[in-house]
């Protein structure tokens, strides 16, 4: 079945993969991969390669996906990162059934291809040092020259290839090339370097060998091996194809899978190195991977983006033949658009303010009826305790409001949601700060509901919590990361990190709806924005951490008011 058979998005690979269905290339098969190299956690950026693999593996009938972990540096690798990888892509809805592979499963056949470039005089043992090797292979202008060892015999490379194997030389005492043309117009075909000696144990091998092979060399084999048809990768791999091919083109593998560049994703205000983002871990700028202000994988799920808006993003943003930036505003507001549909509603007060209510009985409890989700009624319904003393927002109060604030205010009335209307008599304030200390208001008994019987309405409702009911919890605050919309526009990208990227509030007043809620729950917090219960969280407190806020009318009317009397 073609994508356009079930209403899937046919970009410009899709459309080479019809072309190859038609012409039979690979009997009608259509296998890809998704191969991460577990030296980091995923990022946003390998969602959207996620997602077109796995993707297009799910749009063919005859489509499959391998999970394949591109493990051949074991200076930077780490169980931790397969272990995360493989919960990540799972979260995100994908499976790979049975189709899980390592490169290190191929090391001895990837030594046996180099034996056989090295008997077939396509590859040498060379003794320059790095920066020896750095320094021949010339810049974009000017040729590179032949290292002094390329002529070696093919009896003298087996034989130093077979003692580099059996760990006779020193770390980076000697490397096997590919020889190809060191006047070549693509840097990456100046006998590129394919095997390297390390002694470093290897997480799945441990000692087993001390030479590795390179990116380049294992990736196309290990794409042959596996019969991969289709081998997709972002645009900084185009000038790699040239390699990709040479190597499958001179082994002559019986598989031969074809390398396909997109355009990578890059996102304003954020920074998907892994090699980056790993400093910020390593420097205590974020409190890990998983910090709710990396856009990882991991992070985005503890902050509470879900698996079905990151798709969603993927989808929205489509696959291009060249580089460019999204905004993250279409990040958030895809994650916006589906926890409308699926988030709680419960009225949680961040900054709070007392409200004494003079005219209420003083031990009088009620409790009113609230829609768990509007826009979905079999969500249910929940109950709302009110009383005489409650908690408002802080900033819901003007002792001066300025014009077009329709919030309390003194002499002023208000609606409270599903309660009542109240009207601000007086106020109190802190003598030391001069802070509002209480504010004092009378209600009307037969608005009971929010709704006045006389027909008189107010512009303003306001979410509210009862004292004697609140929750005291935590709630963590995101701003963007980063100031800049490119942070690495400066001398350090760290030069441009956001102050103010994290504000923990620590006595915000939940309704007791909220008690007992599980680590990932999300809820919509009434005026706020969307939330979602940390892993911090203990049966004592609760913690939220702000996925994504709600379009707030008064904070823009304030912030073009403020820019204007500048």
């Amino acid at each position: 079945m073609l994508p356009e058979e079930k209403n899937a998005a046919v970009d410009f690979i899709r459309q080479k993969i019809n072309e190859d269905l038609e012409k039979n290339t690979y009997g009608g098969r259509i296998h890809t991969r998704f191969p991460p190299e577990p030296n980091g956690y995923l990022h946003i950026g390998h969602a959207k390669s996620i997602c077109l693999n796995f993707g297009i593996a799910d749009d063919y009938e005859s489509g499959s996906c391998n999970l394949r972990f591109d493990d051949t540096n074991p200076a930077r690798e780490e169980t931790e990162y397969v272990e995360s990888i493989i919960e990540d892509v799972k979260w995100l809805g994908f499976d790979w059934e049975d189709k899980l592979f390592y490169a290190s499963d191929y090391f001895d056949r990837l030594y046996n291809y180099a034996v056989q470039l090295i008997k077939m005089g396509k590859a040498y043992v060379c003794s320059l040092t790095g920066d020896q090797i750095r320094e021949y292979r010339g810049t974009l202008k000017e040729p590179g020259k032949n290292s002094p060892y390329r002529n070696r015999t093919i009896e003298e490379n087996l034989e130093l290839f077979e003692k580099m194997k059996s760990g006779e030389f020193k770390t980076a005492e000697h490397v096997l090339r590919a020889k190809i043309d060191m006047a070549h117009p693509y840097m990456v075909m100046r006998d590129p370097v394919i095997y390297r000696i390390l002694h470093q144990d290897h997480h799945r091998t441990g000692q087993k060998w001390c030479i590795y092979p390179l990116y380049d060399f294992t990736h196309c084999l290990s794409d042959a091996i596996e019969g991969i048809t289709h081998s997709l990768c972002t645009l900084e791999f185009e000038n790699n194809r040239a390699i990709y091919d040479w190597v499958l083109d001179t082994l002559q593998t019986e598989n031969r899978p074809q390398q396909i560049e997109f355009a990578r994703l890059n996102l304003n205000y954020t920074i998907v190195s892994k090699r980056k983002l790993l400093t910020l871990v390593n420097e205590g700028i974020v409190s890990g991977w998983n910090d709710p202000r990396m856009l990882t994988i991991s992070g985005m799920r503890r902050r509470g983006y879900t698996p079905e808006s990151i798709r969603n993003f993927c989808d929205r943003i489509g696959i291009a033949k060249s580089n460019s930036v999204v905004d993250i505003a279409l990040l958030e507001f895809c994650v916006r658009e589906h926890l409308n549909k699926i988030a709680d509603r419960i009225m949680v007060v961040l900054d709070p303010v007392k409200v004494i209510i003079d005219n209420y009985p003083d031990d009088q409890v009620e409790e009113f009826d609230a829609d768990n989700n509007p826009e979905y009624p079999e969500a249910g319904k929940r109950k709302v305790p009110f009383s005489k003393t409650i908690f408002i927002e802080r900033e819901d109060f003007r002792e001066e409001p300025p014009g077009k604030f329709f919030r309390l205010a003194p002499g002023r009335e208000v609606r409270l949601k599903h309660a009542y209307y109240i009207k601000c008599e007086s106020f109190l304030k802190d003598e030391n700060t001069g802070e509002i200390k209480e504010i004092h208001c009378s209600y009307d008994p037969a608005s009971r509901g929010g709704w006045s019987d006389d027909g008189r309405k107010v512009k303003g409702t306001l979410h509210w919590v009862s004292e004697k009911h609140a929750h005291n919890v935590e709630v963590r605050v995101y701003d963007r990361l980063f100031i800049k919309e490119d942070p690495e526009d400066g001398v350090d990208f760290r030069d441009n990190l956001n102050p103010e990227s994290l504000k923990v509030l620590n006595n915000c007043m939940a309704e007791p709806g909220i008690a007992g809620s599980e680590p990932g729950k999300r809820f919509q917090f009434l005026r706020k924005g969307y939330f979602c219960v940390d892993p911090d969280s203990s049966s004592d407190k609760l913690v939220f951490n702000q996925t994504v806020t709600l379009r707030d009318t008064w904070a823009k009317i304030e912030k073009s008011s403020n820019k204007q009397n500048k």
